[in-house]
């Protein structure tokens, strides 16, 4: 048997740590007996207290399956013991699900078995109980910290300080020595990275790197919820000097080598806001009758460099993202601004694809390459609308003509099979001292449609010019952007929710599915519960992802679709350009090495930018809404859960929650099969849909949450 020991605390073992320990000594030892007295002494174990906790779970490990029982105080491993690695993901009640690459299921860890993991750690499992649902495990080893460094709230007490992380489902406080707090203050937030974990012990040790201002601030909060999600608000000073060195100004000899569209139309079409102009359109009648629209994009490429500070840098954060009060760009704002940037009145190199076409969208002939712009005219969204519906401006005709093709286009894309899905932009007006004072639903308009129309025109046919294979050539590396057919059971929900509004949609056939739910949703465009249903439709379809292998893309009815438009903020698409550039300049360099793995890593940073929208989202709601406590509102039940129901107020757009035990009238359980709420005596239901009426009873900014009453009537 192993020698080797574990030294641990005198005060003996909490229970819940002692699992773990006894699954490495069995995974050390296999096919060996170990008496109770020698596992005790291997792990360290020295009090009564301790050697019975160590008895007790050997006993629970054997009632499991995991070890055999030689006789009452012998044990030994099964031969067939099965570890597993993968990510965990831990919930707010501390239990674990492992996803592991090749398995449908994820792998449950009860909190006493988790481990000292962490969220998104990647850990090493052993399976102890096999089930019919999912399987159960426990945490054998940590491999990999998702993160180092946390956020949250800083506790000041007589002998040592507390850090109270922001993320709720990290499990743990940190405890931070006097000496460890770098000046903060009681009551600030901070950022702070574990130095140490005793073994045996459930609570880490930590210092405060970084003070981030005072608890509930709008600066604090948002950079809270950066580092939460491992995005890092600055850029490192390396990669600062490189964009400064960058020549703004435009090269003669550059410009030779490229083609040149700067005396033809050219306008931008932008949020009023918007700072960075990635793409162009341009608009020339040739001498044949046909138009020829250029869809110009920002060259970054020929700025950023492979494996340059800048590029790796760019790889890093993957795209950029958009929080309610400020932008975290994804390149130095020195090119996403300014060299890059497609402004009016600007030359400015792009990459451009160009098509020739007739007023009904069919393109006759191709062309990609570099190129350089002169921006004739900024428009804003706002601006490009009222020309379009009819009022006095510049380019007027040309704009008219540009949303003509492009309603033709969409109109073919949804006979196609396309989803018409348009999701509410919610904005918040927000004051001087960066309170929200009011908020702001937009929708999306023709000039909106318009933009959108001729950027999946080029994304699609780059995407075929990349990646589908003629006869004389085989196909070549691409990275697609993909979306999956939807989940049959999220469209079971999504019957389920539908049906409460009156509503009744066929989603059983494939090839309908998307034009059903488009019927259903401009049927009901007028209607109150259209938000609602949207939303609902929405969530019940595949999250797009990006991947080196092609399945097309369901949303769009495109069997060929990739990311062409957007380099400024979006990483892939940089690649796609020097994919793009190679395949034109026929250098044979391959981009095989390593691609699939930064697919996985834009997606993954993708998700993570969208999470942190999202609690951006969230957190300006709660400071909204906390003027309105005590006040009703009408709303839908937008969410069930175990552990209370979720309701969309119509009036201010947020969601909050109804906690199970306060919902009036009887005790009420979650049916998870009917995906309901059920009255224990009354058997009084709630589902999907279902209007009620609530009143604000908590609002709390920090953990971005909105704690609502429901009102019998």
């Amino acid at each position: 048997m192993s020698k080797n020991r574990k030294k641990h605390s005198k005060k003996g073992f909490k229970r819940n740590s002692i699992r773990p320990l006894l699954i490495q000594v069995f995974e050390r030892n296999q096919g060996e007996q170990l008496t109770h007295k020698e596992i005790c002494q291997v792990i360290d174990a020295r009090d009564p207290n301790s050697r019975q906790n160590v008895f007790d779970e050997l006993s629970m490990l054997v009632k499991h399956g995991s070890i055999e029982r030689v006789n009452h105080f012998t044990f030994k491993s099964l031969q067939n013991s099965q570890y597993l690695e993968g990510k965990i993901d831990i919930t707010q009640r501390g239990a674990g699900f492992v996803s592991v690459d090749g398995q449908e299921r994820d792998i449950y860890i009860a909190p006493p078995n988790t481990n000292r993991a962490l969220q998104n750690d990647q850990v090493r499992i052993k399976i102890i109980k096999e089930g019919k649902s999912r399987d159960e495990g426990v945490v054998v080893e940590v491999l990999k910290r998702d993160k180092v460094l946390f956020v949250g709230e800083l506790r000041i007490a007589r002998k040592d300080a507390i850090l109270i992380p922001d993320n709720h489902r990290m499990g743990t406080e940190i405890i931070i020595p006097l000496s460890k707090t770098n000046g903060a203050k009681h009551g600030q937030k901070v950022l702070a990275k574990i130095t140490a974990w005793p073994k045996g012990s459930n609570t880490p040790y930590g210092e405060v790197s970084t003070v981030l201002g005072a608890s509930g601030s709008n600066d604090a909060e948002m950079l809270s919820i950066l580092y939460n999600h491992g995005i890092e608000p600055e850029f490192p000073q390396e990669v600062i000097d490189e964009a400064e060195y960058v020549k703004i100004e435009l090269d003669s000899d550059e410009i030779k080598r490229r083609r040149d569209f700067r005396k033809i139309l050219t306008v931008t079409i932008d949020p009023l806001d918007a700072r960075d102009f990635d793409d162009a359109i341009s608009i020339e009648r040739l001498q044949n009758g046909n138009l020829e629209i250029g869809v110009h994009i920002a060259d970054v490429s020929h700025y950023v460099k492979p494996n340059s500070h800048m590029d790796k840098e760019a790889v890093k954060r993957s795209n950029s993202v958009y929080l309610v009060d400020r932008v975290i760009p994804m390149l130095p704002e020195q090119l996403s601004n300014v060299a890059c940037s497609l402004r009016p009145n600007e030359d400015k190199y792009t990459f451009s694809a160009v098509f020739e076409m007739d007023e009904s969208g069919k393109v006759f002939k191709e062309w990609y390459g570099k190129g350089v712009i002169h921006s004739d005219r900024r428009f804003t969204y706002e601006e490009a609308q009222d020309v379009i519906m009819g009022a006095e401006g510049d380019h007027a005709s040309e704009l008219k003509l540009l949303d003509k093709i492009a309603k033709v286009m969409r109109k073919r894309r949804l006979k196609n099979g396309a989803l018409s899905i348009e999701s509410e932009e919610m904005r918040f007006k927000l004051g001087e001292n960066g309170f929200p004072e009011g908020i702001l639903i937009k929708t999306s308009k023709d000039a909106h449609k318009l933009v959108e129309e001729f950027m999946l025109l080029a994304n699609r046919h780059v995407a075929m010019f990349l990646g589908k294979p003629t006869e004389n050539e085989q196909k070549s590396t691409c990275i697609y952007r993909v979306h999956d057919t939807p989940d049959p059971a999220k469209l079971d929900i999504f019957s389920v929710f539908i049906k409460k509004f009156g509503y009744s949609v066929d989603l059983t056939q494939p090839e309908s599915i998307s034009k059903n739910i488009n019927k259903l949703l401009g049927d009901i465009r007028l209607k109150n519960e259209y938000s609602m249903i949207q939303s609902m439709a929405i969530r019940s379809m595949a999250k797009a992802t990006y991947e080196v292998e092609n399945i097309g893309h369901y949303g769009l009815a495109f069997p060929y679709y990739t990311h062409f438009t957007s380099p400024i903020r979006r990483y892939a698409d940089l690649i796609i350009h020097r994919m793009l550039e190679n395949k034109l300049a026929k250098s044979g360099h391959k981009f095989d090495n390593g691609l699939e793995q930064i697919c996985k890593h834009i997606s993954s940073n993708e998700k993570k930018a969208s999470e942190s929208e999202r609690e951006s989202t969230k957190y300006f709601h709660t400071l909204f809404v906390q003027e309105f406590i005590g006040e009703e509102f009408e709303g839908v039940i937008s969410g069930i859960a175990d552990h209370g129901i979720y309701v969309r107020m119509d009036e201010n757009h947020c969601e909050g929650m109804v906690p199970m035990n306060a919902i009036p009238g009887d005790r009420f359980r979650f049916d998870q099969d009917s995906f309901r709420i059920v009255g224990s005596k009354t058997k009084k239901e709630y589902n999907f849909g279902d209007r009620v009426k609530v009143r604000i009873y908590e609002v709390s900014p920090r953990k971005r949450q909105v704690d609502l009453e429901l009102i019998e009537v």
